[in-house]
């Protein structure tokens, strides 16, 4: 018996990913994980609803009005995606003195900084004049595809700051902000690493024909199909992490503490129960 399937390969990844979302947030919400991690539910939340009007949205209305919305939400996807950073390096380096909090942070923003600077090109400071509606639109663009790549740069950098040292901070691996920041860095990692792919491609390729131009158009579906699969991937890894309690959680009375939250209250003068693990 031979199966015809009608889904093209990205109709399948755009499925099973929506799919994978929904859960995602359903384990968030009904594992009591969003009160912890409220701007990374919130980015969540944002991801699916930019994959579902894209599909739904595309083709049934007028170009610029649907250009507007897409590039409005990408903007707001960049910065909750900017807030989960911050939101991360709060709970992984919680307990580190504010000297070294500042020092990290500025150190960050320096790298994130110099490849933003560095990386691709910029436009011309006087095309970004904002007199007309399509100029405002393209400075939006400009926007969130910058903030993008600086909030990739900072995820890769602090993942690899939590792996190395934050158990010393009570972020190890058996916690869920170090198995989060895994997830995003990969899928930073993944973004960046086809970005510059794509650039090298676009440098250095020159169709002469409309075959050769048919097989750099294959490649790059190819490369974002890769991309979408490495997504895939690490939400599924998110909603596994994510439904497990953390290691050494101690359940008492209905009450339950983490990893984190145990080293917090040891280092507080006054111990008292944690408000946002309570069931």
């Amino acid at each position: 018996m031979h199966f015809n399937f009608s889904f093209t390969i990205v109709q399948t990844l755009w499925t099973l990913t929506f799919a994978a979302l929904l859960v995602l947030l359903v384990v968030l919400l009904g594992r009591d994980r969003a009160r912890r991690f409220p701007w990374f539910t919130a980015s969540i939340a944002l991801v699916a609803l930019r994959l579902l009007s894209n599909r739904l949205l595309y083709g049934r209305m007028p170009q610029f009005t649907l250009s507007v919305i897409f590039i409005i939400l990408a903007d707001i996807s960049t910065v909750a995606a900017l807030l989960v950073v911050v939101e991360m390096a709060r709970r992984a380096f919680a307990s580190a003195r504010r000297s070294v909090w500042i020092a990290g942070a500025v150190a960050l923003v320096a790298l994130g900084g110099i490849v933003l600077a560095t990386w691709g090109q910029w436009p011309a400071w006087k095309s970004l004049a904002v007199d007309t509606p399509i100029a405002a639109l393209a400075l939006l663009q400009l926007l969130a595809q910058k903030t993008s790549l600086l909030v990739d740069v900072l995820t890769v950098a602090l993942g690899l700051l939590v792996v190395l040292f934050g158990r010393r901070y009570g972020a190890g691996w058996r916690t869920h902000t170090q198995r989060i920041l895994i997830g995003l860095s990969t899928a930073s990692l993944s973004q960046l690493a086809v970005q510059a792919i794509w650039q090298i491609i676009t440098q250095t390729a020159a169709p002469h024909s409309m075959a050769e131009y048919e097989r750099v158009v294959g490649l790059r579906e190819k490369l974002f199909n890769s991309n979408s699969v490495v997504y895939l991937a690490v939400v599924i890894w998110w909603i596994a992490c994510l439904w497990m309690d953390e290691a050494g959680v101690a359940a008492a009375g209905g009450n339950t503490m983490t990893g984190e939250e145990a080293t917090h209250e040891a280092e507080s003068p006054v111990a008292e129960p944690p408000q946002d693990s309570l069931k």
